[in-house]
């Protein structure tokens, strides 16, 4: 019987990252979770799911010192009338749906600092997808038409910043940072398929230990 593996994906905008996890998830015959973290952690929290996805992947700018309270964080006001912030709420209850995810068997989980939530669980294959920045201009112009060919260098460093915040606000780790990860990978290299397959491989061996 093949080992339970939980595979996290951190990734640069514009490197492929989430379709090269629906690669691998394909390959390995087992689910990925991405979106799907929104629509649990807001039925969990009962937070309304349109309203919460403006608060995903982003950094509240409060210090996030309520997590040293357990469970009683899940609370809207605390005792002393502190009011938790939208960001960390979400990040909280995306932390406990993402554990509930490990817990159920393989899968794949794109980003949402789940290398960090699953730092103390066994069987975690980290990765962090990176890619050069003239082919992650041209997948982003590709993908979103919309946006002005002058303006994709600054939405790339806008989006990266923002995950950068993200994950170093609520780690204390650096995003991006190699000894974060088991293997980090740019994407340019290999295209998408050929990174999912290096990542998919490496994954299976792991199952088989």
């Amino acid at each position: 019987m093949a080992k339970k593996v939980v595979i996290t994906i951190a990734r640069q905008y514009g490197s492929g990252g989430r379709e090269i996890g629906e690669h691998v998830a394909e390959l390995l015959g087992i689910p990925l979770y991405d979106k799907e973290l929104i629509t649990d952690a807001a039925a969990k929290g009962t937070l309304n799911e349109e309203i919460i996805k403006s608060a995903d992947e982003s950094a509240a700018n409060s210090l996030l010192y309520t997590l040293a309270m357990g469970s009683n964080v899940l609370g809207t006001t605390m005792s002393f009338g502190y009011k938790m912030p939208l960001n960390d709420k979400l990040f909280i209850l995306q932390s406990e749906v993402i554990k509930e995810y490990a817990q159920k068997g393989s899968c794949v989980i794109i980003g949402r600092c789940s290398d960090y939530v699953l730092r103390n669980e066994k069987n975690v294959f980290r990765i962090f997808i990176y890619g050069d920045l003239d082919h992650r201009k041209e997948r982003v112009a590709e993908r979103h038409p919309e946006i002005k060919s002058s303006q994709i260098i600054d939405v790339i460093n806008k989006t990266d910043k923002r995950r950068a915040s993200y994950y170093n606000f609520y780690t204390g780790n650096k995003w991006g940072k190699y000894d974060n990860y088991d293997m980090a990978v740019n994407s340019s290299t290999l295209g998408i398929e050929g990174t999912a397959n290096i990542i998919a491989a490496s994954a299976k061996k792991l199952m088989e230990e």
